[in-house]
């Protein structure tokens, strides 16, 4: 697979901004970046490899902070304190901000991109768009990371869809919140760190996430049964703060964006590993990891034909745009 975006149209630790530093060699600027994951997330890894070859291929020159797991800025916070400049980077969650464009969750469409080469495709077609959106709010966005498969967590097996009717269930955007609620749960958007809260408190009973995100909130202690549906495969972005990017020299810059589309085509070979490797652990925590039943797999095709409509009368011409040359793509290549 070949890594290319076509063309975009384009206080104390926080407010510390890309700080030059003269040293007896040469400058050094220091970037502070935020991540909302874990340690052991493939994600996280993959953001402080990202972090390793800009150190290295710069000599140093431009050092890059860390911090993750919500330990500096909440997840849904990120984008925001990249935006106004007291974090110079970050790491979202794109599906976060459905409110304020649908692009951001198209690719909640169920079975719109429910394999990963169909996935890069739709991630190259929405860049461009992308780009002129963060641009415009005086960011810019430089790699995508992919969310393995997703199943729905559940104390009691999944057979049909009769299953689901009624039941609570903690989703993560504005799209799998009405996939949920057309597939009749009570669908309740919530951030990754107070999923176990949310169970302790009844507040839910079930999710709609993949095998990686199950283990790190240790879905065990919780649920029983995750099913595997495949539908939709979302996307994190790499995020920069405009004015700090430009500061940057040309070397630097460059730099940034060379490992930036490493660590975008590295997060598709490890999130399709790291599907894998998690099921194994819920497994071996007692969980009961199944495929979707063909009769749930028939239905939520149906409710993404559905969105996929729904999606069209609330996007703009030129994300409908976007959506259309993607499905022409993709009806070529079938």
């Amino acid at each position: 697979m070949t890594f290319s975006f076509r063309r975009a149209g384009m206080a104390g630790l926080i407010g510390a901004a890309a700080l030059a530093i003269a040293g007896s060699a040469a400058a050094q600027t220091q970037w502070i970046m935020a991540s909302g994951y874990p340690e052991n997330n493939f994600m996280t890894q993959n953001l402080r490899k990202w972090a390793g070859d800009v150190e290295k291929s710069t000599g140093g020159k431009l050092k890059i902070t860390l911090h993750t797991n919500d330990s500096l800025i909440k997840l849904d916070s990120i984008k925001a304190a990249v935006q106004r400049g007291q974090i110079q980077g970050g790491e979202i969650r794109l599906g976060v901000y459905g409110n304020e464009d649908p692009m951001y969750v198209l690719d909640g469409v169920p079975f719109l991109a429910s394999t990963y080469d169909e996935a890069w495709k739709l991630m190259e077609y929405q860049h461009p768009y992308f780009s002129n959106i963060f641009e415009k709010a005086g960011m810019k966005i430089a790699g995508y990371q992919v969310w393995p498969s997703q199943g729905f967590y559940t104390k009691t097996p999944v057979n049909t869809v009769e299953d689901f009717k009624g039941k609570k269930i903690r989703i993560y955007s504005t799209s799998t919140q009405r996939m949920a609620s057309l597939l009749g749960f009570q669908a309740t958007i919530l951030p990754f760190a107070e999923i176990p809260q949310a169970f302790s408190t009844g507040l839910i009973e079930a999710l709609f996430t993949s095998a990686q995100t199950g283990t790190d909130i240790q879905a065990w202690d919780n649920t029983k049964y995750f099913t595997n549906v495949g539908a939709i495969l979302s996307k994190n972005a790499l995020i920069f703060n405009g004015r700090a990017f430009s500061r940057l020299s040309p070397d630097l810059q460059k730099a940034v964006m060379t490992a930036s589309e490493a660590y975008t085509k590295r997060s598709w070979e490890l999130s399709k590993g790291a599907h894998a490797e998690k099921a194994a652990i819920l497994k071996k925590n007692g969980m009961t990891v199944t495929e979707g039943p063909a009769s749930v797999v028939t239905a939520m095709k149906k409710v993404g034909e559905q969105m996929a409509q729904e999606w069209k009368a609330t996007a703009s011409a030129d994300a409908i745009a976007v959506l259309n040359l993607y499905q022409s793509a993709s009806a070529k290549t079938n």
